[in-house]
């Protein structure tokens, strides 16, 4: 027998009052994303929360555990062939190298 799950949105109105610079910069942002304004105030306010909750949260690990993370950051450094040649590559903004 199979269950189905409903899944409800529910939604909650949310209203600012802004001047109108700020939701003309907004709208601005919104448009160059392809995004409509409350598509785009929503992704930003999300984004904003999670990086808020990730600064203000805790790890824990056990004694044991934290001595082995500090072993490998105290290890030296091993060089990644990818980023190697990455880094030895020129930016784009720059003049390419004249060919020999």
């Amino acid at each position: 027998m199979t269950i189905a799950h409903s899944t409800q949105r529910k939604d909650h109105p949310l209203s600012m009052r802004l001047a109108d610079a700020d939701i003309a910069i907004i709208d601005r942002a919104a448009s160059l994303r392809g995004r409509s304004r409350t598509e785009f105030m929503r992704d930003a306010a999300v984004r904003t929360a999670e990086e808020v909750i990730m600064e203000n949260t805790l790890i824990r690990m056990s004694p044991e555990g934290f001595a082995a993370f500090v072993d490998m950051l105290d290890r030296p450094a091993k060089p990644v062939p990818e980023m190697v040649e990455l880094l030895k590559r020129p930016a784009p903004w720059e003049s390419k190298p004249a060919a020999e």
